[in-house]
């Protein structure tokens, strides 16, 4: 029998030993050396402790300030990241912007506003109880994506913003052998406010490599009335040109609901489960929110999207007019899109700015 690496735990294998080694980074333990947590004698709850010094709590948070980029995490390989937990105020998490490196790449594999990495994009708390992605009350943000890594792994959060921003968080990783055939995670984001008429909104374009999609999540609003989730998911991969291999039929349908959500008569139903949900419903309040908002997640965990050269992934922004007639839509779309592949990858398109990205 093989020798066992430690990844891919599972209740199936977790009396399993190994010679893996568990390694955490914080902000009590910036480097994750082993037998130095929690001996800070300076750090954002410095004034708390006074009374009790070293070792109670001294530096559980950091501060980024405005234009400044904070590395979270160089850890040196080979190994795996296996949980991040993080929590920031809401009215950061469209210019936090979340980015993560794998063996020295100068190009990120991640780049994603914070929210929207763990399908929070509209800067409102909205818990998450999936596989993958979990968020808890008061917004304690969770990620169970394995993310392994041969020669070295870097986290880094960019404050974009005008204002200091308080960062909490915790990286806990393995340091251990990854096989050969052990791909690189990705995540990449895209918005189209409003989705130019008759065009469609693109989630992923230009991946090229071998590898398999593993996710899907939309921040949506909708700027006309009506059902409006008749669009359909694209998913063109190795040469396809004008038809996908892979169509899906209807928005809802994709993330696993049907008949417009709507249960019981007249309302939206919410739902989160462990690999797809619509989880987030914001509705207009007669003053200031004049649309519909919603979030929704499908995570290709158990049925991944495999492709061996190249992947495009699209949806439609389809509503009803008269006449029964479909209405080609303009809402606005903003996706994140979650995969597995070999590198080197593709450059990804130059992130919006601040205006691009901003919640109104």
């Amino acid at each position: 029998m093989d020798r066992f690496n430690g990844l891919n735990m599972g209740l199936g294998n977790l009396p399993q030993l190994s010679d893996a080694k568990t390694r955490s980074i914080s902000p009590e333990n910036f480097t994750g050396s082993k037998g130095s947590g929690g001996m800070a004698t300076e750090g954002t709850g410095a004034g708390c402790a006074r009374d009790l010094g070293t070792g109670w709590k001294v530096s559980p948070s950091v501060e980024i300030e405005p234009g400044a980029t904070f590395t979270m995490a160089a850890i040196e390989g080979p190994g795996a990241i296996q949980h991040i937990w993080l929590t920031c105020f809401p009215t950061f998490w469209r210019n936090l912007i979340f980015r993560l490196y794998w063996d020295e790449e100068d190009e990120p594999s991640v780049e994603v506003p914070v929210g929207d990495f763990f399908c929070n994009g509209w800067q409102e708390r909205s818990n998450v109880n999936s596989f993958p992605v979990a968020v808890n009350p008061a917004g304690g943000m969770n990620s169970y994506w394995l993310m392994p890594f041969r020669q070295a792994a870097k986290i880094t959060m960019e404050n974009t913003s005008a204002e200091k921003a308080v960062l909490y968080y915790q990286v806990n990783y393995t340091l251990t052998e990854v096989p050969a055939n052990m791909a690189y995670f990705h995540a990449q984001w895209r918005r189209n406010s409003p989705v130019p008429y008759k065009e469609v909104h693109t989630i992923l374009d230009e991946v090229k490599g071998k590898g398999h999609y593993v996710g899907t999540y939309l921040a949506w609003q909708v700027n006309n009335n009506g059902w409006w989730g008749e669009g359909e998911i694209k998913f063109f991969m190795d040469g396809d040109q004008e038809f996908p291999t892979i169509c899906g039929t209807g928005t809802e349908d994709y993330f696993g609901g049907a008949w417009n959500w709507e249960q019981p008569s007249g309302q939206y139903s919410t739902y989160s489960t462990a690999f797809l949900g619509m989880h987030q419903l914001i509705k207009p309040d007669g003053l200031y929110r004049s649309q519909q908002r919603f979030g929704m997640y499908r995570w290709h965990v158990l049925d991944p999207i495999r492709f061996e050269h190249d992947l495009k992934v699209t949806i439609q922004d389809l509503g009803w007019r008269s006449g029964h007639r479909y209405l080609p839509q303009q809402s606005d779309i903003a996706s994140t899109a979650f995969w597995y592949q070999s590198e080197p990858h593709s450059r990804f398109p130059d992130l919006p700015d601040n205006d691009s990205r901003e919640v109104i």
